[in-house]
C-alpha cells in the first residue's frame, strides 16, 4: 500500500480547472518529484493534500485513511509536514520560536527536546541564530528554517515547495544535500521544485506535469535522459 495516494484530483479555482483528475502515489521512504513549468498546478497539488485548498472531485488517502476533508491542522497531526513556497516563516518571531511553532500539535516535552536538538545537529546555522528574529535571517537561512519548523512536527512525510527557489547555486546544494539526509533518515519526499535537473538528480521517481495533468511518469534518472524532458526542462 501506498504511504499517499492521490486519486483522480480535480481542483478550481472559481470557473477555472486548475488540476484535471490527476493520480499519483507516493511509497514509504522515497524521495518524489513533481516537475513542471510555471502554472502547471504544481503548488496546487501540495495545498491540496496537505488541506489548505478543497477538490472539487477526487481523494487524498494517508496511510490508509481518507484525508481528503480533513482540516489542515489535523492532517499535521497525523504525520504530514508542509515547507510552504517562499519560507514563510514568522518574520517576527525569534528562530527558536519558530521552530517551536513546528511543534504546536505535539504534547511530550522530552520528545520535543530531542527533535529540538536533532534539528540543530541538522542545521548548525539555526542554533547559533536561535534568538535572532527570522526576517533578519539570509534567503538560504530562512528555507533551513522552514524545513526544520517542518521537521518538528516529527512528520512521516515532508512536502516541500520550490526550495531552491532565490538561492545562490552553492545554497541550493546545500539544501539539497539536506533533502538527501531527511530522506535518508525515514523520512518520505514529496518534492515540488523548478529546477528539474536538481530534483530529478535525488528522486527515485518523479511526475511530470504540464497544465493541470500529469504527462510522463517514471524513475527519475530514466526521466533525466529522456530528450523531451532534456528539452523543455534541463536546457540541453
Amino acid at each position: 500500500m501506498a504511504m499517499l495516494e492521490v486519486k483522480d484530483l480535480e481542483v478550481y479555482y472559481g470557473m477555472i480547472r486548475a488540476i484535471k483528475g490527476i493520480s499519483f502515489q507516493v511509497n514509504e521512504g522515497e524521495v518524489i518529484a513533481l516537475i513542471g513549468a510555471n502554472g502547471a498546478g504544481k503548488t496546487t497539488i501540495l495545498h491540496t493534500v496537505t488541506g489548505l485548498l478543497s477538490p472539487k472531485k477526487g481523494s487524498v488517502v494517508f496511510e490508509g485513511r481518507d484525508i481528503t476533508k480533513v482540516p489542515a491542522h489535523k492532517i499535521v497531526s497525523l504525520g504530514m509536514a508542509h515547507v510552504p513556497e517562499g519560507r514563510r516563516v514568522f518574520a517576527q518571531l525569534t528562530v527558536y520560536q519558530n521552530l517551536m511553532m513546528g511543534a504546536f500539535t505535539r504534547t511530550d516535552k522530552g520528545e520535543i527536546e530531542e527533535s529540538l536538538a536533532a534539528v540543530y545537529k541538522r542545521f548548525p546555522r539555526l542554533e547559533e541564530r536561535k534568538n535572532q528574529v527570522a526576517g533578519t535571517l539570509s534567503g538560504g537561512e530562512q528555507q533551513m528554517l522552514a524545513m526544520g519548523r517542518a521537521l518538528m512536527s516529527k512528520p512521516r512525510i515532508i512536502l516541500m515547495d520550490e526550495p531552491s527557489m532565490g538561492l545562490s547555486p552553492i545554497l541550493v546544494n546545500e539544501i539539497f544535500d539536506i533533502i538527501q539526509k531527511v530522506s535518508a533518515g525515514g523520512t518520505t519526499v514529496l518534492l515540488v521544485e523548478q529546477n528539474a535537473k536538481k530534483a530529478l538528480s535525488i528522486a527515485d521517481r518523479a511526475y511530470v506535469l504540464e497544465t493541470g495533468k500529469i504527462v510522463l511518469e517514471g524513475d527519475a534518472k530514466e526521466l533525466m535522459n529522456d530528450d523531451s524532458i532534456k528539452k523543455a526542462y534541463l536546457g540541453e
